[in-house]
C-alpha cells in the first residue's frame, strides 16, 4: 500500500508547478535539513528546502531503513522479543487518553519493550472535552520520565465515535490547547513531541500550523505528499494498518522514519 510510480507522482505534482514554485523556493525545513521531510527525492540545491515539489520521484516505505509499529491494547499480548527480531527500528506505545484514561496494556507494552531492547515511546490520543493542560497532567502522571524513550506524540483526530465528547471546536482553541499541552510535555520530559494525525484533521485544522514540529502523517492510501496539503513536510509515514511483523497476532500499524541514520538519532535524542 501506498506504492505509487515515480512518473505519476511527477505528473501529478508538477501539474501545480506553475503556482507553488515561488512558495517552493522558500520552504526550506526548521527542523534541520539533514532529514528528507518529504520523502521526495529532488535535484535542487539544499537553499531550496526539502519541501520542494520540484521532483521527479516518490518513494515507497521500502526506500526507508528505519522501520517501526505503534500499538495499543487492541494488540493484545505482544511478544516483544519476537518484534526485535523481527527488525523493528522503533515502536509507538498508547499511554493514555484524554484527562482519565489509560491504555489496558500500557505498562506492560512499555516494560515489554525496554527489556527485549525495542527502543520506544508514548503517545497521548487528544479529547476535545478537556484542556490541553489537564490532559498533559494526565499524560505526566502515567508516562515515567526516561531519558531513553523517544519523543511522546500527540495523536490529534477527529473522533466522532467517541461516547462521551461529540465536540468539533473551533481550530483557533484547538491550536491554543495544543500548544499548552505540547510545551508542557516539552518542559518535562525535555524532547520536543511530535504531532500525529490524519488526512481530514489535518485539512480541517493544521494546514500551516505548528512548523518547528516533527510531523506523523497516516496515509494509507497513498504517499502523503499526495495526500496532505502541498506545504506539510513530514518525519514518520505510517503507510498500512493491515501490517504484519513477528511478535504480534494479526495486524498492526507499520510505519517508517523518512531520513537517515544520523537523523533518526537525532530525533531520538531530542525531537529536534
Amino acid at each position: 500500500m501506498g506504492r505509487i510510480g515515480g512518473s505519476l507522482a511527477g505528473r501529478a505534482l508538477r501539474a501545480g508547478l506553475a503556482i507553488a514554485v515561488a512558495s517552493a523556493l522558500s520552504a526550506c525545513s526548521t527542523v534541520g535539513p539533514e532529514i528528507e521531510r518529504t520523502a521526495l527525492h529532488t535535484d535542487v540545491g539544499p537553499t531550496v528546502g526539502l519541501g520542494s515539489p520540484l521532483t521527479g520521484a516518490v518513494t515507497t516505505p521500502d526506500d526507508h531503513p528505519i522501520h517501526g509499529i505503534d500499538v495499543a491494547k487492541y494488540q493484545g499480548s505482544i511478544d516483544w522479543s519476537g518484534v526485535a527480531a523481527a527488525g523493528a527500528s522503533f515502536a509507538y506505545i498508547k499511554a493514555t487518553e484524554g484527562g482519565d484514561r489509560v491504555d489496558d496494556r500500557f505498562a506492560e507494552n512499555w516494560a515489554g519493550a525496554r527489556a527485549a531492547g525495542v527502543p520506544r515511546g508514548a503517545y497521548h490520543f487528544y479529547y476535545f472535552c478537556r484542556t490541553g493542560a489537564e490532559q498533559a497532567a494526565w499524560f505526566k502522571a502515567n508516562v515515567p520520565v526516561d531519558p531513553n524513550a523517544l519523543p511522546m506524540v500527540l495523536d490529534m483526530e477527529w473522533n466522532p465515535d467517541s461516547p462521551s465528547c461529540k465536540r468539533r471546536p473551533p481550530r483557533e482553541e484547538i491550536l491554543r490547547e495544543m500548544s499548552v499541552f505540547l510545551r508542557t510535555i516539552e518542559r518535562h520530559y525535555g524532547k520536543r513531541p511530535a504531532i500525529y494525525t490524519s488526512v481530514d484533521f489535518h485539512r480541517d485544522v493544521l494546514v500551516g500550523a505548528f512548523p518547528n514540529y516533527h510531523f506523523w502523517l497516516r496515509s494509507v492510501a497513498g504517499h502523503p505528499s499526495i495526500r496532505y496539503h502541498l506545504s506539510r513536510n513530514f518525519t514518520l509515514w505510517q503507510h498500512t494498518a493491515t501490517g504484519r511483523i513477528g511478535g504480534v497476532t494479526g495486524n498492526v500499524d507499520r510505519n517508517v522514519f523518512v531520513g537517515n541514520t544520523a537523523a533518526w538519532r537525532r530525533f531520538a535524542a531530542t525531537g529536534l
